[in-house]
């Protein structure tokens, strides 16, 4: 994580927080408007009613819903940062650290994403039979609602129908998110929570709880919150934004891909979430080549650092 020092003097880590929270929404106000803006002029005022329909096989209703995603995404998650480092009057390759990608860090952060899938999936299926005590069952079944909700607006967002489609399914859920979440989350809540507490596994655990709480989807809890914590980590020891944009870029695009597979298959894209392609050993092995190469990762990037101040 770049911390290096600043031509003046930077604000608090608290003011930093609470900027980046006035700015997301504003910029949550902004990208709706604007979205609403954009579906009236292209599809005029029944594209507004259209987007409280999520069920269907409307084209219209598919392509209205990728252009709030844009926007949104771009509004809320890459302008509180952007605006950040203006504050600050900082360049923002030097205040969220943009190094120059090394091919061997490149590689080790493939292999972890890669090796590390069998046990995300686990505990993401472990997740997703979580029952709460029966005293708790009225919030249990308004978690399983939004979770429905939110399982339909994927599987439409999912529909593929040829290349173009893919292409464009890969930019706005893998490419844009791993650019924009990360560019908030690791780059601008993170690093405002290391500056305040000092300790980067208490900014790295809660930035990844509240990166997993922001997505609203309560069955998915634990393996995002793991996931964020892999990119915060990933981030700490780098230094560089590249890194955990790939990483997250690669995750998404892994859901992209079996989706595309799913559906050139005739199989529903209902069971993406819960059917596991893995037995309990693979898991295993997952868990260990993933904590042998988190290590090997940290002791490379200790090792490089150490190399530099020499």
């Amino acid at each position: 994580m770049n911390l290096a020092k600043q031509q003046k003097e930077e604000n608090s880590a608290y003011l930093q927080l609470l900027m980046i929270v006035l700015f997301a929404i504003g910029g949550l106000v902004a990208g709706t408007l604007l979205s609403f803006l954009v579906i009236v002029i292209g599809y005029g005022k029944s594209g507004l009613a259209d987007m409280q329909m999520l069920t269907g096989e409307n084209k219209n209703l598919i392509d209205i819903i990728k252009i709030a995603q844009v926007l949104t995404t771009g509004f809320l998650f890459i302008l509180p940062p952007v605006m950040l480092a203006r504050v600050e009057k900082a360049k923002l390759t030097d205040f969220y650290g943009f190094k120059k990608p090394y091919l061997l860090y490149v590689l080790l952060v493939i292999l972890i994403m890669i090796f590390s899938m069998p046990v995300i999936e686990w505990v993401g299926i472990a997740n997703q039979k979580m029952v709460l005590p029966e005293s708790l069952k009225f919030v249990e079944n308004w978690m399983r609602a939004k979770e429905d909700e939110a399982m339909k607006m994927t599987i439409l967002l999912l529909k593929i129908n040829n290349t173009t489609d893919f292409l464009i399914n890969l930019f706005i859920i893998a490419l844009l998110p791993a650019v924009a979440e990360e560019f908030i989350f690791r780059g601008a809540v993170q690093r405002s929570f290391y500056r305040m507490f000092r300790n980067p596994h208490i900014a790295i655990w809660i930035t990844a709880i509240i990166f997993s709480a922001i997505h609203f989807q309560f069955f998915g809890f634990f393996p995002r919150l793991l996931l964020g914590a892999l990119f915060g980590y990933i981030y700490w020891w780098t230094g560089s934004l590249w890194y955990t944009m790939l990483a997250h870029f690669l995750n998404n695009g892994y859901a992209v891909c079996m989706a595309w597979y799913m559906q050139a298959h005739h199989l529903p894209l209902e069971n993406l979430e819960n059917t596991s392609t893995f037995n309990w050993y693979q898991c295993v092995i997952s868990l260990l080549l993933t904590i042998f190469l988190l290590i090997f990762l940290q002791f490379k990037t200790k090792q490089s650092h150490g190399e530099q101040l020499g």
